[in-house]
């Protein structure tokens, strides 16, 4: 019989339970899911609109819902999403970025007060998670309050641009933005708590995500019966999108990883999951995003070249990528990766011949770039990367 002394204590239903271990839950996942459908609404909204105006748009919704996004990966790093209250709110935070994600094609016009409303929940859910989780701990109660602030205010100028157009709207938009990202910088990061390999994780799962969503454009870019040509596009853009995969999944993910379980935990381990995974991912995703534009209408017509603004997103989406790799690693480990700055300038610079050339070309000259890329690194560092993929301990960069 199991006297009151020996049973096991149970968890408050309402408690917000704090995390400790390390693994992504199947919930997180289930959560991230309906991120997938805010990646696809950008690049359609970016798709329907292949203009400036179109592509600064798409940027700027992605970067809102970036930001959604972020907040419950801290979040979660801090308390056990399946566990007590946090389960409930985690499922209508879902229906609220659902219902966000719907809205992006209309985010500028008829949806853009429901856009910012349903934006508002998401962010209020999380800072009510946030502040039950510190209810025992001043330090993170201090950080709470200081995000809240700046999520009120973004979310305030959000539902003020929904009733403005324009210059002045995107303008609301991009101050929204640019305010709620310094949120943490300004507040400081000493209250914040983190478990550095499901941190770290998470964000290499949403990366996995967005290049999932470069392979569905291909998918939605085909308007035609699939002949040789539309073949080819499709074996380049898996060849593009597991060149992307590799490049950061192969090396860089490892390295950033343990960096980040080394560093003294408290401000410097916060500063460093905060530029490190917080800022410098979202010009990885955002240049998946813009790729995954350029290849939906690479598939379109493989004949014709690329437009000026396809062009740009396609060529320019992967420099953003690499060149979020070069601060990645300038962040982490100190060094410069010339290598991947070099490709980054060479893939702007093969613009002119790409609004020249046949889009299926273009494709295939950014895969070969890519694929050399990634040959030169492994031959010119092989026994650097064996000694980072098989060691459990080592922090040298290896391209």
């Amino acid at each position: 019989m199991t006297t009151a002394a020996s049973a096991p204590a149970r968890t408050p239903r309402l408690k917000a339970v704090i995390r400790e271990d390390s693994r992504v839950t199947p919930l997180e996942l289930f959560f991230d899911l309906v991120f997938v459908l805010a990646l696809t609404q950008c690049t359609a909204l970016m798709a329907d609109l292949p203009t400036w105006e179109g592509l600064a748009k798409g940027l700027l919704v992605l970067g809102i819902m970036w930001w959604s996004w972020v907040g419950y990966s801290w979040l979660t790093s801090v308390v056990n999403p399946e566990e007590g209250v946090v389960r409930l709110v985690m499922f209508g935070a879902m229906a609220g970025l659902l219902v966000v994600s719907l809205c992006v094609p209309e985010a500028f016009d008829d949806s853009a007060l429901l856009f910012a409303c349903a934006y508002g929940v998401v962010r209020v859910a999380q800072i009510g998670l946030f502040t039950i989780a510190s209810r025992d701990d001043p330090e993170l109660r201090r950080s709470v309050v200081g995000l809240s602030a700046s999520t009120a205010v973004g979310v305030g100028l959000l539902v003020a641009a929904s009733f403005t157009d324009g210059a002045l709207q995107g303008g609301l938009w991009a101050l929204a933005l640019v305010l709620d990202m310094l949120g943490p910088a300004l507040f400081g990061a000493d209250g914040w708590k983190l478990v550095p390999g499901h941190f770290a994780e998470r964000h290499g799962l949403i990366i996995i995500i967005a290049l999932g969503e470069s392979i569905v454009a291909i998918g939605a870019g085909v308007e035609t019966r699939v002949d040789a040509g539309i073949v080819a596009a499709a074996v380049l853009g898996i060849i593009v999108a597991a060149a992307l995969w590799w490049l950061y999944f192969d090396v860089v993910a490892l390295v950033a990883e343990r960096r980040l379980a080394r560093a003294v935990k408290g401000r410097e381990q916060n500063e460093i999951a905060r530029d490190s995974y917080s800022f410098l991912h979202l010009p990885m995703v955002a240049g998946i995003v813009l790729l995954a534009l350029g290849m939906k209408k690479t598939v379109a017509d493989v004949e014709e070249p690329l437009k000026l603004v396809p062009a740009v997103a396609l060529l320019g989406g992967t420099a953003s990528y690499l060149l979020a790799h070069v601060a990645f690693r300038l962040r982490n480990v100190h060094t410069l990766n010339r290598h991947r700055l070099i490709t980054a300038v060479l893939v702007v610079a093969f613009l002119p011949a790409a609004l020249e050339l046949p889009a299926l070309a273009t494709l295939a000259v950014l895969a070969a770039g890519l694929v050399a890329l990634i040959a030169y690194e492994a031959l010119r560092f092989s026994e650097a990367r064996d000694r980072v993929r098989h060691q459990l301990v080592t922090d040298a960069p290896v391209d």
